[in-house]
């Protein structure tokens, strides 16, 4: 396997990496010193995320092409709940089939930062872009 693909692959990995331990410190930094609690489907996406940075950076030092088979599907399930958590945000799930019934809402005002950002399309932008920097990585540690 050429060096400079074996190069290209550590680099999108470490910049999945990088992503993963930003959304794990925001999402840190939301709870803990902003004191907003979170949703029960934010905490599925927590459960997604906070062991992501643990394996994409395991899987940096030495660089294991098997980091993918552990992290992609991780992303993806990750993914998959922040799209519903999305879907339930702007009112497309019915009322009987919000998870959110009691404790905190996941549809509240308390999702949205400065104004105009929903919390939960920073963790589409997460979920989407290790996903797709991993599939980009694939092709380039199989020779």
């Amino acid at each position: 396997m050429p060096a400079q693909k074996v190069d290209t692959a550590w680099l999108l990995i470490f910049i999945a990496w990088l992503i993963a331990m930003a959304s794990t410190l925001t999402s840190l930094f939301f709870s803990e010193i902003m004191h907003l609690e979170p949703c029960i489907l934010c905490w599925y996406q927590r459960i997604c995320i906070f062991p992501l940075s643990i394996i994409l950076m395991t899987g940096l030092f030495p660089l294991d092409k098997a980091v993918l088979k552990y992290a992609l599907p991780l992303a993806m399930l990750g993914l998959g709940f922040t799209l519903y958590h999305i879907a339930l945000f702007y009112g497309f799930i019915p009322e009987g089939l919000k998870p959110c019934t009691q404790g905190v809402p996941c549809d509240d005002d308390s999702m949205i930062l400065f104004g105009f950002l929903p919390i939960p399309l920073l963790s589409l932008a997460a979920f989407s872009a290790i996903i797709g920097l991993l599939l980009a990585a694939k092709p380039r540690l199989n020779p």
